[in-house]
């Protein structure tokens, strides 16, 4: 039957309860209803009378005369409970329709409990209410799971009813006994399928309701009691098998990915006849020929008995081949429109492997065909995307040293593929390693497609078309604030320039974080920036609020880590080889490259200070040219070099790697020096900043001299990790370096605590959060069916009645700054938000600066 649109009444829930030969229970129901926490004028109550045969049409039409709020409608013949569900929600007049089952007690509390939950967020296209036993104490249905090869089963059926269930969460479905619906969601989706007639139609419509893009919600405050009267007894147990068997199989075969159909179907057959022969301990190798034996009764008569529940299971694998005509045609459809793939449901069907039938024969088979199919793999592995900007070789900078890391704590559990637009030469045996070509669309649509979760740093997203319309989970790693770096890095360029830089990366942020699902940054600190940003971009909302009220399924913390196996020498790489550094010397190592934002000027000085009464100290650089070409050599690394020479310094008490080293080759020079050293300015990058090199430090258990002011900074103060000095402070800078150079009992503290804290910052320990992200991810909850809306109301979407996307977004934040779209879009804003003084002020100044720019 197909369901016209709704009148959708707002307000209004229309109650369908579909009687079959069951009268009482129904006229109980409705008189139950009116007990309900819910405004009489706002309840539709639609009974079908469902074929009975019986005298109920005349029973209910006379117990309901004169109700106003219930209609009673009669189906000439048994449509089933899809069919009879189906005929209800046809002639239901309200925003939301509840199924429920006649045989059922309404708590007070059940159609505002579910309603509420509605509320919640406009992606909820279903809520599944809690059941249980008459007397409230058992449980019924507290949330389904599905088994790979299409049967469902209940959760927690008949445990006590207790704490466990009071959380409401998403489901795959909920039972079709207490199960409200959108009205306008129900009609779009075509309603349960008929072809079921009863039996799995609640988990059909669930799974499908999941794969275009909606939400399935249990509601525990929405409470039911059911009675049970088993009236499928009274047909015979085998009609209830047929049922089951023929709807798993179609159940599968509309629902289920190509590459998943292609396991799970041949698979759930095979079960289907090991299953059948197991129900009635047949002997399937009856009719093997080995076993011929011409003297044996019966051997040549052309029957033999067989319990009907065996053949219930052929009859069901017969009638499922009987509908594949029409069952292709709704198969078509529902994957031509899905928006979720199987590896985002999965985490929704509870455990999949589960036989629902015991027996060592079948188990046996079940365990073969688990085994044959590789049916556990299909469903535990994702694949998962990791897409870096920078070069993946031999010499890795922080960024491709984090991916590459990621890379490898996610293969244990899933399918990763990390990919880069820069060089690709370093190959493991645990992930494939990619090269794209930059803003080669074609390639990446590749790895797009092959995609369950997208992870990225950097650039990735601005850079390609393909991510930005990419409908997957998407995981954007924020630990580097980029634009914070500009503010210095860009400052030698002029303002003009400077400004640009700035406001293009803050652009290319703002994009990220309008679209991903997940966020990752490095510290408390940076969470909080980030959370403020996200909030000026409309992410932190109800949707976002009501699915986690700490925002941690939103952004989590998961800073760069250390290997948990300690560092090996295995070469001299620097004492004794660096002409300059004897093997006596005291040493102390600058870490990873010289940017603008650190302050090696002040350290330069303070080893020259500090040289004129420790002659044998010794200051390495451990490199300066970055391994990725797109990195350019900032101005501050010639400023170093000229002051060293400056102060005589330069190859004999400071010395310049010129390269970089090698990523398997760094643990030599950090456990040849003595001391560890980040220098910086006070400013704000480095109050969000998350100094990586310090976490070699503490690998190689060197004690640590910092500027004090970013979190690395107060770490070492608190631990003891070292010594923390103000910035630009020549002297208490030479102090601190002698201290941990040549005080020994000092030193020894330094590094006892160095041994103890670093354990917490393990890449086990850090990469956690999105680990376990990965074993369940899962959309942000104000992107699923496009619910994300901004303050930005880019191009007037909002405004024309429908939310503004992630990609509508993207591509308005993306537009060039100074083309024609941006200007009439800013324009716009600037009207909308401020008014024609507002807009008015702004070409003004767009006026003033045009004029200061050509004089």
């Amino acid at each position: 039957m197909k369901i016209p649109a709704p009148k959708a009444e707002s307000g209004v829930v229309s109650v369908v309860i579909v009687n079959f030969r069951g009268a009482d229970d129904t006229i109980e129901c409705v008189r139950q209803l009116g007990e309900v926490d819910w405004p009489a004028a706002n309840l539709d109550v639609v009974v079908v009378e469902n074929g009975s045969g019986d005298d109920s049409l005349a029973r209910l039409t006379e117990a309901f005369r004169g109700d106003g709020r219930v209609r009673v409608v009669e189906s000439p013949e048994n449509l089933g409970f899809a069919g009879g569900s189906n005929l209800g929600a046809s002639l239901a007049r309200g925003e939301f329709v509840a199924f429920l089952n006649s045989d059922a007690k309404p708590d007070p509390s059940w159609i505002r409990g579910a309603v509420a939950e509605f509320d919640t967020s406009p992606a909820i296209a279903a809520v599944g209410s809690k059941v249980l036993d008459w007397d409230g104490k058992v449980v019924d249905f507290v949330g389904g799971s599905l088994s790979w090869f299409g049967m469902g089963y209940k959760d927690h059926e008949n445990e006590p009813d207790d704490e466990r269930f009071s959380a409401p969460r998403d489901i795959l479905y909920g039972t079709g006994s207490a199960l409200f619906v959108r009205a306008s969601v129900f009609a779009e989706v075509g309603g349960f399928d008929e072809r079921y007639f009863m039996f799995y139609e609640d988990v059909d419509l669930g799974w499908r309701l999941n794969l275009l893009g909606y939400r399935v919600r249990f509601a525990p405050a929405s409470v039911v009691y059911h009675r049970h009267h088993a009236s499928m007894r009274s047909f015979g147990p085998y009609r209830e098998s047929y049922l089951l068997e023929r709807n798993a199989l179609a159940t599968l075969y509309k629902n289920l990915s190509p590459e998943n159909l292609a396991r799970f179907l041949p698979g759930a057959m095979a079960l289907l006849a090991r299953r059948a022969v197991a129900k009635s301990d047949l002997d399937s190798q009856l009719f093997d020929i080995r076993r011929f034996d011409q003297a044996a009764d019966g051997e040549f008569d052309e029957t033999t008995p067989i319990a009907k529940e065996s053949l219930a299971g052929l009859f069901a694998l017969d009638q499922f081949v009987e509908d594949l005509e029409s069952l292709s045609v709704t198969r078509d459809d529902i994957q031509s429109r899905r928006r979720r793939t199987d590896a985002e449901l999965f985490r929704l069907f509870g455990n999949m492997i589960h036989p629902l039938l015991g027996g060592s024969s079948y188990l046996a088979g079940f365990r073969a065909v688990v085994d044959a199919f590789d049916i556990e793999s299909s469903t535990d592995r994702r694949h998962i995307l990791v897409i870096t900007g920078d070069s993946l070789g031999e010499k890795m900078a922080g960024p491709g040293l984090r991916a590459w890391k990621i890379s490898e704590a996610l293969s244990a559990e899933h399918d990763v593929r990390l990919v880069t637009w820069n060089a690709a030469n370093r190959r493991s045996d645990r992930f494939e390693v990619e090269h794209v070509q930059l803003q080669n669309e074609r390639q990446m649509r590749v790895h797009e497609e092959w995609a369950d979760v997208i992870f990225f740093q950097g650039y990735a997203l601005h850079h390609f078309t393909t991510l930005q319309k990419s409908q997957k989970i998407v995981v954007a790693d924020i630990y580097d604030p980029m634009h914070l770096e500009q503010l210095e890095q860009g400052r030698e360029f002029g303002t003009e320039r400077w400004t640009n830089i700035v406001r293009s990366a803050t652009e290319v942020l703002n994009a990220q974080l309008a679209r991903a699902d997940f966020f990752l940054c490095a510290s408390e600190r940076q969470r909080l920036f980030w959370l403020g940003q996200l909030a000026a971009l409309g992410r932190i909302n109800p949707a976002n609020y009501a699915a986690d009220d700490s925002l941690d399924e939103l952004i989590s913390i998961a800073p760069f880590g250390l290997d948990s196996t300690p560092p090996r020498h295995t070469r001299d790489a620097i004492r004794g080889v660096v002409p300059g550094i004897g093997k006596s010397d005291k040493v102390i190592i600058w870490g990873g490259g010289i940017y603008n934002w650190f302050d090696t000027l002040t350290l330069v000085r303070a080893v020259g200070q500090l040289a004129e009464r420790r002659p044998d100290v010794r200051l390495f650089f451990m490199g300066t040219a970055h391994p990725n070409p797109d990195v350019p050599e900032m101005a501050v690394v010639q400023k170093t070099r000229q002051l060293a020479a400056d102060l005589g310094l330069t190859d004999t008490n400071v010395f310049f790697n010129e390269s970089w080293v090698d990523l398997d080759d760094r643990q030599n020079y950090l456990l040849e020096a003595d001391v560890g050293v980040s220098t910086h300015f006070d400013h704000i990058e480095t109050t969000f900043s998350f100094r990586t090199r310090i976490l070699d430090y503490l690998w190689a258990g060197l004690p640590i001299v910092t500027t004090e002011g970013d979190s690395f900074g107060d770490l070492v103060e608190k631990e003891g990790l070292g010594v923390s000095v103000p910035e630009r402070d020549v002297d208490a800078l030479a102090d601190a370096l002698e201290r941990m150079l040549y005080d020994a009992p000092e030193r020894e503290a330094a590094q006892q605590a160095v041994a103890r804290v670093r354990e917490r910052f393990t890449w086990e320990e850090t990469l956690r959060p999105l680990v376990e992200f990965c074993r369940d991810p899962h959309p942000a909850a104000d992107r699923v069916l496009g619910s994300l809306s901004s303050p930005l109301d880019v191009a007037g979407a909002g405004r024309r009645g429908r939310p503004v996307t992630a990609e509508e977004k993207f591509q308005a934040i993306s537009t060039r700054r100074h083309g024609v779209r941006r200007d009439i879009a800013l324009a716009r804003h600037y009207l909308t938000s401020g008014g024609l003084s507002s807009l008015g002020g702004k070409i003004r100044s767009r006026l003033q600066h045009a004029r200061a720019t050509k004089g």
